[in-house]
């Protein structure tokens, strides 16, 4: 079994991040789910949710992901999401200004949107 898995995590726009992980934690429509090297094969619907993957070195990386793929083959994850930032790269005022704008408009998918930016932020703290 190997020690590690190659991660690319990539949003519509971008590449967001890729590396070498121990292990990846991501919500699908199934439940919560963790990848860890020697994980079964899989193929998954993201749903909005922070992403956390820790790394090779130890480090831990979070990313709000809103929607789109996960997919596990032979110590290689992919996921692949129609919006992925990166918590560090998150404006927190701006996430907050945008989820009490959706809570009065109520508009839900701008809701959830803001309020996963802002557990993703949440979890670094």
């Amino acid at each position: 079994m190997a020690a590690e898995l190659h991660v690319e995590l990539v949003a519509a726009d971008r590449s967001v991040w890729s590396g070498e992980a121990t292990l990846v934690v991501a919500r699908t429509t199934s439940g919560d789910i963790g990848v860890m090297p020697g994980h079964q094969p899989l193929l998954g619907v993201l749903e909005s949710g922070p992403v956390t993957i820790r790394t090779s070195g130890g480090d831990t990386v979070i990313a709000a992901v809103h929607g789109g793929f996960i997919s596990f083959a032979d110590d290689k994850l992919s996921l692949l999401a129609e919006i992925a930032e990166l918590a560090d790269e998150i404006d927190v005022q701006r996430a907050e200004r945008a989820l009490e704008r959706a809570k009065s408009d109520t508009d839900a998918a701008a809701e959830r949107r803001a309020d996963v930016r802002l557990r993703a932020v949440a979890v670094l703290r």
